[in-house]
């Protein structure tokens, strides 16, 4: 495996070019936010941490990530559970990490740079409101409409197959929604530009909802030009 981030990288220079990282520093207590500009290394032997454990995980997730990005897969060919599994393993996960995770960055930004900065009154309300429609649509996906569709796969039924259509509106619906609060905090952050000086948790947060911008855009993309038209497709065979 190639090693990309060593014990001489600064914890603030890993979640600037690897913000999933974030979520491992925090686990092991490994302060990337104030104490940023340390090597890591440092923070570890402070810590009486094992080196070796901590950077080949940043590392493994690093490549993992990568590899998972590079993969290319003929979605409009593969099997339903397929596309669904990977919907659930690979966005949804993301999602689960991220927006609680988000929701501490955005609120501790606000609260100690709002006065200054009153557009992040505005992220941090378009944030919540994302958060809360994503975690009501997750919901709905994985609760009611995938084990559907699922089943459609399994035994070719066509009430499944039914059910699982006529809720497409709604879930596109919800997509719509979602990307215009993205739309929305890109404008009010002017495409996440940072104020001259911004601390590391300022930086962090604008790369991470830049992050969860991208990700959210694929997730509805394998959903609204893949999955739901190869649906409604044989519904109306």
């Amino acid at each position: 495996m190639d090693t990309v981030f060593d014990q001489s990288t600064k914890t603030g220079d890993i979640v600037t070019r690897f913000p999933r990282a974030s979520q491992l520093l925090k686990e092991y207590r490994i302060d990337f936010c104030c104490g940023g500009n340390r090597p890591i290394g440092e923070a570890i032997e402070e810590q009486k941490l094992n080196e070796e454990e901590i950077l080949s995980k940043i590392n493994t997730l690093y490549q993992e990530t990568k590899a998972l990005n590079e993969k290319e897969t003929n979605w409009n060919e593969a099997p339903y559970s397929r596309l669904i599994d990977y919907v659930i393993q690979t966005h949804h996960a993301y999602l689960y990490d991220v927006l609680p995770e988000l929701s501490g960055f955005v609120t501790k930004v606000y609260r100690v740079h709002g006065i200054h900065h009153p557009e992040l009154g505005q992220v941090h309300q378009l944030f919540h409101q994302l958060k809360a429609e994503l975690e009501h649509h997750l919901i709905q996906e994985e609760e009611q409409i995938f084990p559907k569709i699922v089943a459609y796969e399994q035994t070719n039924s066509e009430a499944s197959l039914t059910e699982a259509v006529q809720a497409i509106d709604v879930l596109e619906q919800e997509h719509e929604a979602c990307g215009n609060i993205l739309k929305e905090l890109r404008k009010v952050t002017n495409d996440y530009a940072l104020p001259e000086g911004a601390c590391t948790t300022y930086t962090l947060t604008y790369l991470k909802l830049d992050e969860l911008e991208t990700d959210i855009f694929q997730h509805i993309h394998l959903e609204n030009n893949i999955l739901f038209p190869r649906l409604e497709a044989e519904a109306n065979r």
